[in-house]
């Protein structure tokens, strides 16, 4: 269904080391050299893309924008979350079964370091 999410940011060092910790959990690397100006990790079925906005004008988060990323298992959202918040994160959910997920699944929140609102889930069958 998508091609890619682009998340703004306002310190691409800062925005680096976050996301290079919460999606090295889950295994992508940026693709992306520093020259580029951005960020890119790339998956088998879309792209997370970070960076400035084009317009020039500062990054603000969207308020009731969430973007979800999927772990193989429980565990990988309990290392997903403690890396975020040891990488700059901010804990806005713990790890812990979520009642309006699929079968009460597992997932975790964190605000990145732009205040922009990212989550991990394994989702139970």
């Amino acid at each position: 269904m998508f091609t890619h999410a682009f998340l703004g940011s306002n310190d691409l060092g800062r925005s680096r080391k976050f996301y290079d910790a919460v999606m090295g959990v889950l295994g992508y690397a940026n693709v992306m050299p520093d020259e580029a100006g951005f960020l890119m990790y790339a998956g088998p079925n879309g792209n997370l893309m970070i960076g400035p906005p084009l317009d020039g004008q500062s990054a603000t988060h969207g308020n009731g924008s969430t973007l979800g990323f999927a772990a193989k298992d429980d565990e990988t959202v309990d290392a997903w979350h403690a890396a975020g918040v040891e990488a700059g994160g901010t804990c806005d959910g713990p790890p812990g079964p979520r009642e309006r997920a699929p079968n009460n699944s597992r997932g975790a929140y964190l605000r990145d370091p732009d205040g922009n609102k990212i989550c991990t889930f394994h989702i139970s069958a």
